[in-house]
């Protein structure tokens, strides 16, 4: 049965071309970029993530609350602009939650600043109200960056997993980068301290149906060891405990962070 299920799921294999590659080494080292922004690379790795996830320029791509700042939208949407579509799956407008009103002004004012934006569509993410990421059965690629612990936290994690599965099409990717808490953390359900275990987060893809093709380190950190004062935050670049041991932190870097690959059958 496993040596079935794994040859199917081969059938959904692609490979990055070197043009596609050249194509996004651009998006990467794009001039749209701030200094402060290209900075974090050494962290996250864009390129490397984008290559695993297998990310064409020509497909339809949902990246999961891109936050005020719009990061990762920074590299996907100059990627994707000419032959894919993006949809940015962000908070509500009339959210009751300031802080999520304020990313969403934000991040509309970003993509208002260039051109490279102008595929982008804002689709709207907030169970239990709004779960439609894109018309159901459209994407070739779900990405989410460090933002599950958020979903457990509120009680949203099996609302999200399901919107996020309806999305994408048969044999479509779902990639996850999220905060790693060490395997034999016993997992608190609220994610308080912004870290999960690997394992539990198979579980809630599992749970709604993807299947987990493939894992990397390409944003391990080893020298994080999950346990922090203030929780991941300690970490930059939010460094909450502000001066108070700020080199220590600053040496550690970002979090340690799982890369995993999950594809719906």
């Amino acid at each position: 049965m496993k040596k079935k299920l794994l040859a199917s799921l081969l059938v959904f294999s692609f490979t990055i071309s070197a043009a596609e590659n050249s194509a996004l080494q651009q998006a990467v080292a794009g001039e749209h970029r701030s200094e402060q922004h290209k900075s974090r690379d050494q962290f996250r790795h864009p390129l490397q993530t984008l290559n695993f996830l297998e990310v064409k320029p020509d497909m339809t791509v949902v990246e999961i609350w891109p936050g005020g700042k719009g990061w990762y939208t920074e590299i996907l949407a100059p990627y994707l602009k000419q032959k894919g579509t993006l949809y940015a799956a962000h908070f509500s407008k009339n959210s009751d939650i300031p802080y999520f009103r304020k990313s969403l002004k934000q991040f509309k004012q970003k993509l208002s600043t260039d051109n490279i934006y102008s595929q982008v569509f804002i689709t709207t993410l907030q169970p239990p109200e709004f779960t439609t990421l894109a018309p159901k059965n459209s994407a070739d690629r779900v990405l989410t960056f460090r933002n599950v612990h958020n979903w457990m936290k509120a009680g949203q994690a099996d609302s999200v997993f399901k919107a996020m599965y309806q999305a994408l099409k048969p044999g479509g990717i779902l990639g996850v980068i999220e905060h790693r808490a060490p395997a034999h953390n016993i997992q608190d359900p609220q994610a308080s301290s912004g870290y999960v275990t690997e394992s539990y987060v198979i579980k809630l893809a599992e749970k709604a149906g993807f299947k987990l093709l493939d894992s990397s380190e390409i944003n391990a950190n080893p020298k994080d060891t999950a346990r922090h004062p203030k929780g991941v935050w300690t970490l930059p670049p939010t460094l909450r405990l502000k001066e108070q041991d700020k080199a220590k932190y600053l040496a550690i870097g970002e979090s340690d962070r799982m890369t995993l690959k999950f594809i719906k059958p």
